[in-house]
């Protein structure tokens, strides 16, 4: 496993300030993204550095925006990315992409993401792992 020295927050408010303070306990620098809309964020000001990605018109579609994080990321030298939750924590195109620049991905590996993301897949996986389910139907209802 690769040493993280930087690790990129894409996401905003609370959850990127937790994981930005469990990140400064483990001695490592970060990195958070704002649109124009969260310039004056908290989670901005309590990052190491701070980038913001997006149009000045757009106050949330910046953080779905995969290929802009991705590029600051890499300007920026960042080792991990750790999405938080929402906007791109369930996206396993977002994890592979992230993984194919050479960075790592904080989160699930995106096969997991991928099976997770689906009820009746996540049933049989877990299932086929002799972990016992709830009954009920075991496929898709019409």
């Amino acid at each position: 496993m690769e040493k993280i020295s930087k690790l990129m927050v894409a996401n905003r408010g609370e959850i990127a300030i937790r994981i930005m303070r469990a990140a400064s306990e483990l001695k490592l620098r970060t990195v958070s993204i704002y649109t124009h809309e969260d310039r004056y964020s908290l989670h901005r000001y309590k990052s190491d550095e701070s980038y913001q990605i997006g149009k000045n018109t757009e106050p949330l579609k910046p953080y779905l925006d995969i290929e802009e994080i991705i590029q600051v990321a890499k300007k920026q030298n960042v080792d991990a990315i750790h999405p938080g939750y929402g906007f791109l924590s369930e996206n396993a195109k977002f994890a592979e992409i992230v993984e194919a620049h050479g960075l790592t991905f904080i989160g699930p590996r995106p096969e997991h993401i991928r099976v997770m993301g689906d009820k009746i897949a996540a049933k049989a996986a877990v299932k086929a792992a002799g972990i016992p389910v709830v009954p009920g139907s075991d496929g898709g209802i019409t």
